[in-house]
C-alpha cells in the first residue's frame, strides 16, 4: 500500500470544542435518549443510551432496512404481489386488517408498516423475503452484528413484547442512520394520511402514527412504538439547511410528552448548530498511478460529501483530510474502492470515509504500454 497526505484547512481561527448536550435538560421523561447528526455521525445528546430496553415497534426499522436492501438487490419489487399467510394475519396489536390468502403489492405493505406500524404487513414481507419469519429475524439479527451493535437481540420482526427482545437508544440510532441511506423510505415515512384498497369495501384509512411528519416542519420519518412494557418510544427525523438529526427517545410515560420531548431536542439541535461542508461527491482530492490502465494517472474522489458539524456560536473547527490509497491496477471502475479519507477535526481524527476514482480505467493491451514505454524513454519518465 503507498499513502499521500493532503491537508486542507477549513477554518481559520480555532475554538475550544464545544460541549455536548449531555448536562442539558433535554428528555427528562425518558428511561434513554440519544440524539445524533447523520452526515457526521455526531452524537449531540445521550441519557443512559446503552440501556437494554423493549424497544416495542421501533424494531421495524430494521425490517424496513432489510426490505429496502431486498428491494435494491430485486430479490423484490414494489410491484410485486404478497399472498397473506394466516400466520402474518393473525398478528395482533397495531395492523392493517389483512386477511389470510389476501394479496397486496410490496409498495402498499411498506405503507402499511411505515404509517400504520401494520404488525401484519411486516410479517407478510418479512415471509416473502426470508420464507418464514424466524428465518428474517435470523437476517435481522445478523445486520445487528454487521452493524457491530451491541445491546440488540430480536426475537419477532415487529416489536410486540418477548423475552430476550431488546434494544437500546444508541442502537436504534444506528439502525435509523442506516436506514435513511435508502432515502426511499423516507417518501414512505412523510405520509400523514392515506387510503389503502382505495375504491374497494374494505378500503382503510392510514393515518401516522408519528404526528410530528405533520405538526414538525422538517421532520419526515421515522418509527412510533408503544407497549405496555415499553412505554412510549419514537424516533424521529428531520432535516433542515442539508442537516439532518436523528432523535430517538424509549420509555415515556405518555404520547404528548413522547412528541414533546423530541420536540425539544429538534428544537435544540436547529438552533444550536449548523453543517459546513468540507468536500463533495465531485471534490479531485489527489491523483495516482494505474499500472497498465489506458490513462497512466487517475483522479481520486470521495464516495460521499464530507461534512463538518459546527456549533453556530464560537464553535467552528479545524478541519483537515488525510488520503490514503492502494495501489491501483488496471481495469478500475468508478464506485470500487481503491482507499481511505481520514477526517480530523481540532487534529482529532473522527471518522473514516472510503475513496474511489473520478472515471473508469480500462487495462491498456500490450501496444498501447509499448508506445507509452517508448514515448516515455523520450521524455525520460519511464514507468507503466
Amino acid at each position: 500500500m503507498k499513502k499521500f497526505v493532503v491537508f486542507m484547512l477549513v477554518i481559520f481561527m480555532s475554538f475550544p470544542a464545544f460541549i455536548k448536550a449531555d448536562n442539558l435538560t433535554l428528555a427528562p421523561n425518558s428511561k434513554s435518549a440519544i440524539m445524533l447528526e447523520v452526515s457526521t455521525g455526531e452524537i449531540l445528546f445521550e441519557k443512559n443510551s446503552h440501556e437494554r430496553l423493549h424497544p416495542a415497534s421501533m424494531t421495524k426499522m430494521m425490517s424496513l432496512l432489510l426490505i429496502m436492501e431486498s428491494i435494491e438487490k430485486n430479490i423484490i419489487k414494489l410491484d410485486d404481489m404478497v399472498t397473506v399467510s394466516s400466520n402474518a394475519s393473525g398478528m395482533g396489536g397495531s395492523q392493517i386488517l389483512l386477511e389470510t390468502n389476501e394479496q397486496m403489492s410490496v409498495d402498499d405493505l411498506i405503507k402499511g408498516v411505515t404509517i400504520a406500524s401494520g404488525n401484519d404487513a411486516v410479517v407478510a414481507l418479512a415471509e416473502r423475503i426470508a420464507g418464514t419469519e424466524e428465518e428474517f429475524v435470523n437476517m435481522m439479527n445478523n445486520k445487528v452484528k454487521e452493524l457491530g451493535l451491541n445491546d440488540t437481540n430480536f426475537k419477532n420482526s415487529h416489536g410486540l413484547d418477548a423475552a430476550n427482545h431488546y434494544s437500546s437508544a444508541y442502537d436504534m440510532s444506528i439502525i435509523a442512520k442506516e436506514l435513511v441511506k435508502h432515502e426511499k423510505i423516507l417518501e414512505y415515512s412523510r405520509i400523514y394520511e392515506m387510503y389503502l384498497r382505495e375504491n374497494t369495501d374494505r378500503k382503510i384509512w392510514l393515518v401516522n402514527t408519528n404526528k410530528l411528519v405533520r405538526f414538525y416542519n422538517g421532520v419526515d420519518g421515522l418509527k412510533t412504538g408503544y407497549t405496555k412494557e415499553a412505554g412510549y418510544c419514537l424516533t424521529a427525523t428531520a432535516k433542515k439547511n442539508d442537516m439532518r438529526i436523528i432523535t430517538v427517545v424509549m420509555g415515556e410515560p405518555d404520547s404528548s410528552t413522547r412528541n414533546s420531548e423530541v420536540t425539544g431536542m429538534l428544537d435544540y439541535a436547529f438552533s444550536q448548530y449548523e453543517i459546513e461542508k468540507l468536500l463533495s461527491k465531485e471534490s479531485i482530492i489527489g491523483e495516482t498511478l494505474v499500472e497498465k490502465g489506458t490513462n497512466k494517472y487517475v483522479k481520486l474522489v470521495p464516495t460521499s460529501d464530507v461534512t463538518v458539524l459546527n456549533k453556530k456560536i464560537n464553535g467552528k473547527k479545524n478541519a483537515t483530510y488525510e488520503v490514503e490509497v492502494d495501489n491501483i491496477i488496471a481495469p478500475v471502475t468508478k464506485g470500487s474502492i481503491v482507499g481511505k479519507l481520514h477526517i480530523k477535526e481540532d487534529d482529532n481524527l473522527t471518522r473514516t470515509i472510503d475513496i474511489t476514482v473520478s472515471e473508469d480505467v480500462k487495462k491498456a493491451n500490450l501496444f498501447e504500454l509499448y508506445l507509452r514505454y517508448l514515448k516515455e524513454i523520450l521524455i525520460g519518465d519511464v514507468g507503466i
